[in-house]
C-alpha cells in the first residue's frame, strides 16, 4: 500500500468514525436531561422576554402568537421594534389588543450603541425589564407553552447562560430543506457535541441571561465587543469562568418557502461570524461533511481492491443513514430526499468555507455590516493562495448575483 492511498484511506476511516460518533454524542445530549425533572410554575423566577422584531418573516403569525400562550402568567412581555414605518408593527399591535390581559408592552425607538441592527433593538428592552432574569428571543422562534420551564431545567449552580440552537422545521421546498440539514444534524450537532462536553456556545435565537451576570461583566452594552451578540454573550460567559448550556430540546424555527440565494447568503454569514469570533473552532469545517471523504475512498479504492462507485456509496448509506437516524429520533424534520439533500449541503460545505476565509461583508435585514478582515500571513501557505482565492470567489460571487 502506496503513502496516498494509506493517507486517503486514514482521512476516510477517521473522518466516517468522528462523524459517527458525533451523531451518537448528540442523540445522547439530547435526550439526557429530556426525563429531568422541571420546575412548577411556583418554583420559576418571574422573568422578562425581549423580543426583538423587525419585518414579518415566514410563519410570523405562528411565532409571534406563540409568545402570548406561554403557561408562565408572570413572564413580563416586551416587543422591541427600531422603526415606526415596519410592517410588524399591525400586526404586532394587532395580536396585544386580542390578548390584553397579558400585558405585553411594545418599545419603539432605535438606541444605536454598535454595528450591530439587533442589538440596537434589544437594548431598550433590557433597559426597561423589570426582572432580573432576561430572556432574549427571536421573533422567528416558536416558543412552546411550557418554554420558561425548559431554560431554567437546564441552569445550574456553574451556569451563565443557557441558550437553544435553531431547529428547521416546516420546510416547503428542496431550498428550505438544504437550510434544515444545516440547521439541524450538521449545526446542531456540532453545538450539543460542545456542549457535552462542557464547550457550550450561545446562540442569539434564545437566551436566558441574570442580569446581575451581565451587569458585572460592564452591561449589556460589553455584547457589542463581537458583531453577533451571542458570540460576545459566549467569551463573556466563559471569561466569568462559568459554562454556557443548552436546552435539551431545542425550539423550532418555521423556514417555509426558501430560495436558494437567501439559503446560500445566510449560511455565508454565520461562516464569517464564525471565522471572525472562534477561528480555531472555524477551522476544522474545511473538513467537516462527507464531499472530502468520499473523493479520498474513490482515490483510494482502487489501491484497495475495491470497486470506486460502489465504496462511495457504501460510504454515503452509514453517513447519511446515520445521519437521518439522529434526525428521526430527535424529532426533526425528516423526509425521502433527505440524505440527497444532506449531500448537496456537504458539496457545499467546502464553498463556504472558502468564501468564509477570504470574504468580510454581509447584509442582515438590509443592513450591511463586516467582520473582521482575515489575516492569511498568521498562516504561510494561506499568505500564498489568499489572493488568488479571493480573485476566484469574487468571480463566483459576481456571477451568481
Amino acid at each position: 500500500m502506496t503513502a496516498p492511498i494509506l493517507a486517503a484511506t486514514t482521512f476516510c476511516i477517521c473522518a466516517a468514525t468522528i462523524h459517527v460518533v458525533s451523531l451518537a454524542i448528540a442523540a445522547i445530549r439530547l435526550r439526557r436531561n429530556a426525563r429531568a425533572e422541571r420546575p412548577s410554575h411556583s418554583e420559576l423566577p418571574a422573568v422578562s422576554l425581549i423580543r426583538p422584531l423587525c419585518g414579518i418573516d415566514n410563519y410570523g403569525r405562528e411565532t409571534l402568537a406563540s409568545t402570548f400562550t406561554l403557561d408562565d402568567r408572570r413572564c413580563e412581555i416586551l416587543f422591541c421594534v427600531a422603526d415606526v414605518r415596519d410592517p410588524v408593527l399591525p400586526l404586532i399591535e394587532a395580536m396585544m389588543a386580542q390578548h390584553a390581559g397579558v400585558g405585553a408592552r411594545l418599545l419603539i425607538g432605535d438606541d444605536r450603541i454598535s454595528a450591530n441592527p439587533k442589538l440596537n433593538n434589544v437594548l431598550k428592552g433590557w433597559r426597561a425589564a423589570r426582572h432580573d432574569w432576561i430572556v432574549l428571543a427571536d421573533s422567528n422562534v416558536l416558543l412552546p407553552r411550557d418554554y420558561i420551564g425548559q431554560l431554567f431545567a437546564n441552569w445550574r449552580d456553574d451556569t451563565g447562560l443557557v441558550a437553544s440552537p435553531p431547529i428547521g422545521a416546516q420546510p416547503h421546498g428542496f431550498w428550505a430543506e438544504l437550510e434544515c440539514a444545516f440547521l439541524n444534524t450538521y449545526q446542531a450537532r456540532w453545538q450539543y457535541v460542545a456542549d457535552a462536553i462542557g464547550c457550550g456556545f450561545a446562540q442569539g435565537k434564545t437566551m436566558l441571561w441574570r442580569r446581575c451576570d451581565l451587569e458585572h461583566a460592564g452591561g449589556i452594552e460589553m455584547l457589542a465587543n463581537e458583531v453577533a451578540e451571542d458570540a460576545a454573550s459566549t467569551k463573556i460567559v466563559r471569561g466569568a469562568g462559568r459554562k454556557v448550556r443548552l436546552v435539551d430540546r431545542p425550539f423550532p424555527q418555521p423556514l417555509g418557502y426558501r430560495r436558494a440565494r437567501e439559503v446560500w447568503y445566510r449560511q455565508l454569514r454565520w461562516a464569517r461570524l464564525r471565522r471572525a469570533s472562534f477561528f480555531a473552532y472555524f477551522l476544522p469545517e474545511a473538513l467537516s461533511g462527507a464531499a472530502l471523504p468520499m473523493l479520498a475512498l474513490a482515490l483510494a479504492a482502487p489501491g484497495l481492491g475495491l470497486r470506486p462507485v460502489l465504496s462511495v456509496i457504501l460510504l454515503a448509506v452509514v453517513w447519511y443513514g446515520a445521519e437521518t437516524l439522529l434526525a428521526l429520533a430527535a424529532g426533526w424534520h425528516v423526509s425521502a430526499r433527505y440524505p440527497l439533500v444532506c449531500l448537496a449541503r456537504d458539496l457545499l460545505l467546502p464553498v463556504l468555507f472558502v468564501g468564509a476565509l477570504f470574504g468580510d461583508g454581509f447584509v442582515w435585514r438590509g443592513n450591511e455590516m463586516q467582520v473582521k478582515r482575515f489575516r492569511p500571513r498568521s498562516i504561510p501557505a494561506l499568505a500564498v493562495l489568499a489572493p488568488v482565492a479571493r480573485r476566484r470567489f469574487r468571480s463566483l460571487r459576481a456571477r451568481w448575483s
